[in-house]
């Protein structure tokens, strides 16, 4: 099954996204994370294609979509959320599946607020919704949030920026480091040394305080539309812990949680797993329907 690599236009911003699969089947729309974009997709794309249409966008300054600078560009978690959904709307998507990673929480449950009826299910791989589920690792970044003009805050969310932080946040936790190939971390390092690129990046750290204050509504969405979510969590990620996983019980009645013995990227170790889990979900939930 074919990928096509694209660009949309979108609100004078060109986002890059990769596609496949039969615009007639059921769309999952892959919303990526920190600090990586499609790319981490890549073979997961290949193995959904053939039972469904697949869209998976790069944000502005990530990936391969285009990089506005700071003062360009208001790079908020809300700001990112609008232009997913004037690209949901530009690409004529009326419902669709959401699997959301890191970052892509916040935005795909903004878009789930927005318009609920577009959502036909969730699928959560260590995206949080929850404060149980944001570890120790988060410490630095929330005394950023308190006084972000101080050198030492400023300078220890820089050091979230280096290489040796890219490879441990896709190594760390995982059965066999050896078995994750290199070019995951060096492809997100190479955006995130662009010139600029910093700078993006700590307003994103900065903003995500927000998305704690965002976490009633996502719950109160949960609630009342009751979306079938699977939740398959890396277990060992050093940001999001398995509580974060567990908590999505609390307000969904079908739910099914599966707590993965890897990390932060469980596509990277635990692909076939994830598609197994993926596929048995969603057959069950949409294509029997």
């Amino acid at each position: 099954m074919s990928v096509k690599h694209r660009y949309a236009a979108v609100d004078g911003i060109n986002i890059f996204y990769r596609e496949a699969g039969d615009e007639e089947h059921p769309t999952i729309l892959l919303l990526h994370g920190f600090p990586s974009s499609s790319h981490m997709y890549r073979n997961l794309i290949v193995r959904l294609a053939d039972q469904y249409h697949i869209i998976a966008p790069d944000y502005p300054g990530f990936g391969n979509s285009d990089q506005p600078s700071v003062s360009e560009f208001e790079y908020t978690f809300d700001n990112l959320a609008k232009l997913m959904n004037s690209f949901v709307e530009q690409l004529n998507l009326q419902k669709y599946s959401i699997y959301v990673h890191d970052y892509g929480a916040p935005v795909g449950f903004r878009l789930a607020v927005m318009h609920p009826e577009r959502i036909e299910a969730i699928i959560s791989q260590n995206g949080n919704a929850y404060e149980e589920g944001l570890l120790s690792a988060w410490d630095p970044i929330r005394a950023y949030w308190q006084n972000p003009a101080d050198e030492t805050n400023r300078n220890n969310i820089l050091g979230l920026l280096t290489p040796e932080i890219t490879k441990y946040q896709y190594v760390n936790g995982t059965r066999n480091p050896e078995a994750i190939s290199p070019d995951t971390w060096n492809v997100d390092q190479f955006v995130l040394d662009r010139p600029g690129n910093s700078d993006i990046q700590l307003a994103l750290f900065y903003d995500y305080q927000n998305n704690l204050k965002q976490y009633p509504s996502w719950h109160e969405f949960f609630r009342t539309y009751q979306p079938p979510a699977l939740v398959a969590w890396g277990k060992n990620d050093i940001f999001f812990g398995p509580d974060g996983a567990l908590a999505y019980q609390q307000d969904l009645d079908d739910v099914e949680v599966h707590l993965l013995n890897t990390g932060h990227f469980p596509l990277e170790e635990d692909l076939d797993v994830s598609v197994s889990l993926i596929k048995h979900f969603l057959e069950e939930r949409l294509m029997n329907n």
